[in-house]
């Protein structure tokens, strides 16, 4: 990853703010993957080479098919258009998972979650306080749609796969890849649930599907993830 690339024309900077954080020292991968998904303009495959820094301008910089996110000469993480190409299972009604409570797996917030912008414990509108739990075979959250953009959308479709596949609750895995596909934007203040569900695994590395579904009942959007155990960690 050290070795230079080239391409046409000036490369775009961005900086991922703090209040975008997964672990404690850098971006929620969801958040991350989903600036560049928003670039390509359509369904992105998304792999994360290093945890995004936070605070650090960033260039993105074409490459072929790719779009390659660098810190310095880094490669942080890379995209490509694709489809996750998965139906989600049948999601709860929103009244339905709020009914279930607020109650977290055990487990909730370990190796430095506790924060993350898409399931942390952040002041009120501070995060999207997606808190998913075990409910009918899958883990499922209920979300009100609040400062709807590709990106926090790709961000709260991230988390319910490491709860889906972690033990306990949110566990150890840290992501991967992740590919996408957002067919619509929810609205301000819809009611939404996100639903999370394991898809195998193989080794250190778990595989976990996650959809979120409008208050109409369909598939807003899903995504396909790779999520990995840390060496000791499992």
């Amino acid at each position: 990853t050290g070795r230079k690339r080239h391409s046409t024309g000036m490369p775009e900077t961005l900086t991922i703010a703090r209040r975008y954080r997964g672990p404690l020292d850098s971006a929620n991968g969801g958040y991350a993957a989903g600036l560049l998904a928003r670039r390509l303009g359509g369904p992105a495959e998304v792999t994360l080479r290093l945890p995004p820094p936070l605070d650090t301008p960033l260039s993105l910089v074409p490459d072929g098919e790719r779009l390659l996110l660098l810190d310095g000469e880094r490669l942080v993480a890379e995209a490509r258009a694709a489809d996750p190409a998965l139906d989600p299972p049948a999601a709860p009604a929103y009244e339905a998972v709020v009914a279930a409570g607020p109650g977290l797996p055990p487990g909730w917030g370990t190796v430095g979650f506790g924060e993350c912008f898409s399931c942390g414990e952040r002041p009120e509108a501070d995060g999207l306080a997606i808190h998913p739990q075990p409910f009918d075979g899958l883990v499922a959250a209920a979300w009100v749609a609040r400062e709807v953009s590709v990106e926090v959308v790709w961000a709260a479709i991230d988390c319910s796969g490491a709860y889906a596949v972690g033990e306990p609750g949110r566990g150890e895995p840290l992501l991967a890849r992740m590919t996408a596909r957002v067919d619509r934007l929810p609205a301000e203040g819809e009611r939404c649930v996100v639903v999370g569900w394991p898809l195998g695994e193989d080794g250190r590395k778990l595989h976990a599907g996650t959809a979120l579904v409008g208050a109409d009942g369909r598939v807003a959007a899903v995504s396909r993830q790779l999520w990995i155990v840390p060496r000791g960690g499992g």
